[in-house]
C-alpha cells in the first residue's frame, strides 16, 4: 500500500492542494493520499512541525509525508527529503522537520537527509513560487513508487533546525510555554503529563491568572470556566469549557506558564 500525506498552509479555497494531488496521481496512480492539514497558519513553520510530529505515529511504516509550508520558496533554501525512523519526508529545508528529527534522535532511530538536487524527479518546468507542485509532489510520488533516497540527490547532514524551547524543571517548580493554539482556542504547552505527577495540588500561573488543579475532561466544569487538563498527546492544556482560552486569557504562542505546588491551608 502506497500512502502519501500532505501538510500545507494552502487553505482550501484555491486549487493548490488539488494540483499537487494531480501531480502525485500521474506518477503514482494507485497511491492513497491523506491530508494532515491545509489550515496551518500562513508561513508558520513551527506550527507545521508540531502538527507533523503529533500525527505521523499513526501512519504505517513507509508512509511518505509531503510538507509545503515554504516562505523561502524560490530562494536558495534547499528542497530536501529524509528518512526518519521508518517513514519518509519531503519538505523545504527551513526547520519544519525539527520536531520529527528531535524525536528520531532521542529514540535512536534511523536518520538520513538528502538534498533534492537531481531534477530527473522534478517536473520539467519549475516555478519560483510553487515548488509544492513542481518538486515536492513528484519527488514524494517517486518515493512512494520505490525510488531510493540516494537516487533523488546528495546526502547532507547540515539541515536547518528550529530552536525548540525546553522545559525548566525542579522539584517544586516547572516552567514551560505555550507552543500551539488549536482551532478551539486551547492553549497547548510543552509540559508533559509525567512532569506533573510529583505535584499533589498543582497551581498554574499564566498571563497573570491562576488555575488550581487539573481536571480529567471538559465536562467536569461549567461553561466558560478556565481549566487545566491533559491533552491527547499527554501534554498540559489550558482551556475554557465550551469557549476559547486564547480569547479569555489573551494568550499568545511563547507566553510562559509556571506550575507550583499549591499550599493547602
Amino acid at each position: 500500500m502506497k500512502i502519501i500525506t500532505l501538510l500545507t498552509d494552502f487553505g482550501l479555497q484555491d486549487g493548490f492542494v488539488g494540483t499537487m494531488r494531480g501531480v502525485i496521481l500521474r506518477i503514482s496512480p494507485d497511491a492513497q493520499i491523506a491530508d494532515i492539514s491545509h489550515q496551518i497558519s500562513p508561513q508558520n513553520i513551527r506550527e507545521a512541525g508540531i502538527a507533523l510530529e503529533r500525527t505521523i505515529k499513526y501512519y504505517p511504516k513507509g508512509t511518505v509525508h509531503i510538507i509545503v509550508v515554504d516562505p523561502g520558496v524560490g530562494t536558495d533554501r534547499r528542497p530536501i527529503a529524509a528518512r526518519l525512523g521508518d517513514q519518509y519526508f519531503v519538505a523545504p529545508d527551513n526547520g519544519v522537520l525539527s520536531y520529527v528529527y528531535q524525536d528520531a534522535k532521542t529514540n535512536v532511530l534511523p536518520i538520513e537527509f538528502i538534498h533534492l538536487d537531481n531534477p530527473k524527479y522534478w517536473l520539467e518546468e519549475i516555478s519560483n513560487v510553487f515548488h509544492g507542485r513542481d518538486i515536492f509532489a513528484p519527488v514524494g510520488a517517486y518515493l512512494a513508487n520505490g525510488i531510493s533516497l540516494d537516487e533523488l540527490g546528495s546526502k547532507i547532514e547540515d539541515i536547518i533546525l528550529l530552536d525548540i524551547p525546553n522545559v525548566e524543571s525542579s522539584p517544586k517548580r516547572i516552567k514551560g510555554e505555550i507552543i500551539l493554539i488549536d482551532n478551539f482556542g486551547n492553549l497547548i504547552t510543552n509540559i508533559e503529563a509525567k512532569e506533573l505527577e510529583r505535584f499533589e495540588n498543582p497551581l498554574i500561573h499564566l498571563c497573570g491568572l491562576e488555575i488550581q488543579g487539573i481536571v480529567d475532561t471538559f465536562g467536569k466544569r461549567k461553561d466558560g470556566e478556565l481549566i487545566a487538563l491533559i491533552g491527547d498527546a499527554q501534554d498540559l492544556w489550558i482551556s475554557v469549557v465550551n469557549g476559547s482560552a486564547e480569547q479569555k486569557v489573551n494568550a499568545c504562542v511563547g507566553d510562559a506558564i509556571e506550575i507550583l505546588e499549591a499550599k493547602i491551608e
